[in-house]
């Protein structure tokens, strides 16, 4: 199964794509989508909506595993993150791809086994199960790629029935 995780914001998206066959990942790539803080709102959205087209049709992802948004101090962030989210979930139903979304406790517990770990202990845990040699930066790619770990474990049951028990 191929997915493509995706931490998704309108200055940085990152996003990082794998290969699980229910027993270990394989890094296939991972990079960040980066719009510029001059360019007017609507435009960055553009830009990212085209990038993840180019993407979505040169990595060719099984699934989109996506953070899910929560936001309790900066409203107006929160709204331009969002927007920025609907322009990447609306390219990967255009792409046919299905999404699934992670809240963060989930992904911290699925790559390190510990809701309240912290930052550098998901990076670090990223790094170590696709045998990196450093942490991917920016750090909004090596979320990605958690995100990614998190849906390769959480549809890993789901894989080996779709793939007739053979994994």
């Amino acid at each position: 199964m191929r997915i493509i995780g995706i931490d998704p914001g309108y200055a940085i998206v990152g996003y990082g794509v794998v290969e699980y066959d229910g027993f270990r990942f394989k890094t296939v790539g991972y990079g960040a989508v980066t719009t510029k803080a001059d360019m007017p709102f609507v435009k960055r959205l553009d830009a990212i909506y085209s990038d993840m087209k180019t993407l979505l049709e040169r990595y060719k992802p099984d699934a989109m595993s996506i953070e899910r948004l929560y936001f309790n101090t900066n409203t107006t962030t929160a709204i331009d993150v969002a927007q920025a989210r609907g322009v990447i979930l609306l390219s990967a139903q255009r792409n046919g791809i299905s999404v699934y979304e992670y809240t963060p406790l989930q992904v911290k517990q699925s790559v390190t086994g510990y809701g309240n770990a912290e930052k550098h202990q998901v990076m670090e845990m990223v790094k170590n199960l696709l045998a990196l040699s450093s942490v991917p930066k920016p750090d909004d790619t090596a979320d990605a790629l958690a995100l990614a770990i998190c849906h390769g474990h959480s549809a890993g049951s789901l894989y080996g029935k779709m793939a007739g028990g053979k994994m």
